[in-house]
C-alpha cells in the first residue's frame, strides 16, 4: 500500500547541501558511509544497504537500468554532469520543503541553491557550534564573546527555522537539571578562547597546526550554555543522538518542559526505541524517523514499525539526514515511502486500520507534523 503517503508533499526536516564537484569512484563511495573513512581493502561501501538502495533507485533517473554496476552509473553521472544529475535526483524525491543544516565544512550548495536545483522550498537550520565559532573570531574578550553570542543567537532566530547542536546531546550530564551557572560559563568560554589564541600563535610561528585549536567548542559547559541560549529563543532545537542513549537526556528534557521550545531527537538508530519513548512521555519532544529507514534499507519497514509501536503518530517526523550526494536525498525519500507503505498497508490488509486512517497518519508523519512544529505554513 504505497499510495497512503502523498510523497509529493514530504517535508525533509533535517538535511544538508550537496557537493558541487564531479566525483570519482573513491570520493563517491566514501560518501555512502557515515564512518568518515574509506572501505577496508578488498571491500566496497556499495555492498551495504545504502549502496544497494542507490543502485536500485537512482540509475533509472539517469537513463540506466536499475541495479546498474557502480562504474556504469558513475560514468553516466559524469556524462550528464553534476548540475543535471543533481536536478534530476532532487526533483524526483517528492520533497516540497527542506530544512537545511548549513554547519558542515564541505563546499555544499546553500539552501537557496538547493531550493533552485530541487524546485522546492529550503530553509536554514543554524548550527550553534558554528555560530559560536564565528562570534569567537570577532570577539576580543570573554565578556564581549558572551554578549555577542547571545545577540547572535537571538538575531539568527528571526530568519532560521530551527537550531541544532551536533555535540549537544553528548554534553548533557545524566540527570542534568538546568543550565550551567554564569561562573562556569565564563571559565569555559575563557578556556576555549585562550586555546584558540594559543593555537593561532603557534600556527603563525610554524610550530602548530592551525586547525587543531580553532574548531568549534567542545567543552560540555559551553555546549550546554549554547543549547540553553537557543531554548530561550523558542525555535525548535534539533539534537542528533548518534551513539548517545536518549535516556541520558531525560534530565534536560524534563528541565525544558513547559518553556515553549520543542526538542527534536535526530539520528537515534539504533537507540530509536528510547527516542520514541521520550517523544511519548513529553509533549515537547519529537522523534525523527527518516535516516533510520534509509540506513537499514530493505529492513526499513521493521524499524519504522518499532517507532510506530511506541510514539504517538503526531510526534514522528521524516528527514533524510542526507549530505553531499543527491543520491542520498532520493534514497531516503524512496526508502521511507516504501517502508511506510509496507507497514501501513499490512495493517490495512489485516483490518487493524482503515485506509482513510492510514492515509491521514502517513500525511502527518511525512509532512503535517513538521509543518506544524516548524511553522512552515505561516
Amino acid at each position: 500500500m504505497t499510495d497512503t503517503l502523498p510523497v509529493a508533499d514530504l517535508v525533509d526536516q533535517n538535511c544538508h547541501g550537496v557537493l558541487r564537484a564531479e566525483l570519482g569512484l573513491a570520493t563517491f563511495e566514501a560518501q555512502l558511509s557515515t564512518a568518515g573513512s574509506g572501505p577496508a581493502p578488498g571491500t566496497t561501501f556499495f555492498d551495504t544497504q545504502t549502496g544497494f538502495a542507490v543502485r536500485r533507485w537512482c540509475p533509472p533517473l539517469l537513463g540506466l537500468e536499475a541495479h546498474s554496476a557502480p562504474a556504469h552509473y558513475l560514468a553516466r553521472r559524469r556524462e550528464l554532469g553534476v548540475v543535471e544529475t543533481t536536478r534530476r535526483l532532487l526533483r524526483a524525491t517528492g520533497v516540497r520543503a527542506r530544512l537545511v543544516d548549513t554547519g558542515l565544512p564541505e563546499d555544499l550548495l546553500s539552501p537557496k541553491e538547493l531550493s533552485s536545483a530541487a524546485g522546492a522550498e529550503a530553509r536554514e537550520i543554524v548550527r550553534l557550534e558554528v555560530l559560536a565559532t564565528q562570534i569567537a573570531d570577532t570577539s576580543g574578550t570573554v565578556d564581549s564573546f558572551l554578549v555577542n553570542l547571545a545577540e547572535a543567537v537571538h538575531a539568527a532566530s528571526a530568519s532560521a527555522v530551527a537550531f541544532t547542536s551536533v555535540a549537544g546531546a553528548r554534553a548533557v550530564p545524566a540527570q542534568e537539571a538546568g543550565p550551567p551557572g554564569p561562573g562556569e560559563v565564563r571559565i569555559a568560554a575563557g578556556r576555549w578562547l585562550a586555546g584558540r589564541e594559543s593555537e593561532r600563535r603557534a600556527a603563525r610561528s610554524g610550530a602548530g597546526d592551525r586547525r587543531s585549536g580553532c574548531g568549534p567548542p567542545a567543552d560540555p559547559v559551553l555546549l550546554r550554555h549554547l543549547m540553553w541560549t537557543a531554548v530561550a529563543c523558542g525555535l525548535p532545537l534539533q539534537l542528533p543522538l548518534g551513539a548517545v542513549d536518549p535516556v541520558r537526556l531525560a534530565g534536560f528534557v524534563t528541565a525544558t518542559a513547559g518553556l515553549g521550545t520543542d526538542l527534536v531527537l535526530l539520528h537515534s538508530y539504533p537507540h530509536h526505541r528510547g527516542a520514541a519513548l521520550l517523544a511519548s512521555a513529553y509533549p515537547h519532544v519529537y522523534a525523527d524517523i527518516g535516516p533510520a529507514c534509509a540506513r537499514t534499507g530493505a529492513r526499513g519497514g521493521d524499524v519504522l514499525a518499532e517507532f510506530l509501536e511506541l510514539a504517538p503518530f503526531g510526534k514522528l517526523m521524516y528527514s533524510s539526514g542526507a549530505r553531499a550526494l543527491p543520491e542520498l536525498h532520493l534514497v531516503a525519500a524512496r526508502q521511507f515511502h516504501e517502508a511506510l507503505g509496507r507497514v501501513l498497508g499490512a495493517w490495512v490488509a489485516d483490518g487493524a486500520w482503515s485506509r482513510q486512517d492510514a492515509a491521514r497518519v502517513a500525511t502527518m508523519v511525512g509532512s503535517g507534523n513538521a509543518r506544524r512544529v516548524y511553522g512552515l505554513d505561516g
